[in-house]
């Protein structure tokens, strides 16, 4: 059974971060961020604030991760995605570049964020999650999609033509 509340990052426009468990379904309809601390308290945060949501392996367990706790190292792609999905690169308000694939269905029109997968998925965010109102401009770069059958273009033959047309038939 999946645990209700997962381990995020919230880095907010101040530079400042917390780290906390958050509920599944944060970010819809909600006025604030409201987030479990490492202590036990109850956070509340106001979305205005909130740069992204960083949902994470491990919390950072020395001094020298507290600069980059989620180690986001790349934010970026550097080669195209694999991945089936919608690429995206977009600036968010304090001109901060970000890089990464979200799936192509509704939650890109509706929802009050979107969740992307980062450039690097083995550093130590999984996921990121992005309010509406962080972001000053999205770009597509490109629709990633499923390697599937091709379907024939109506009025095609369906029936493969033999090779050699003198070769007598088998009986």
């Amino acid at each position: 059974m999946a645990s209700v509340r997962k381990p995020v990052i919230v880095r907010k426009f101040s530079r400042d971060w917390c780290a906390g468990y958050a509920g599944a379904s944060f970010g819809h309809d909600a006025a604030e961020l409201e987030i479990l601390d490492l202590t036990g308290k109850v956070l509340r945060i106001v979305w205005d604030q909130v740069k992204w949501v960083c949902y994470v392996r491990d919390f950072p367990a020395s001094s020298s991760d507290q600069a980059n706790p989620e180690r986001l190292l790349r934010k970026r792609f550097s080669t195209r995605p694999r991945t089936a999905g919608l690429w995206l690169r977009m600036t968010l308000t304090d001109g901060d570049e970000l890089e990464g694939l979200a799936a192509n269905d509704r939650s890109l029109i509706e929802g009050a964020g979107l969740l992307l997968t980062p450039p690097d998925t083995r550093s130590n965010t999984q996921r990121i999650y992005v309010p509406r109102q962080a972001i000053q401009t999205l770009e597509v770069v490109s629709l990633i999609g499923v390697g599937g059958r091709r379907q024939t273009a109506p009025g095609a033959a369906t029936e493969q033509p033999g090779l050699f047309s003198g070769e007598p038939k088998m009986p």
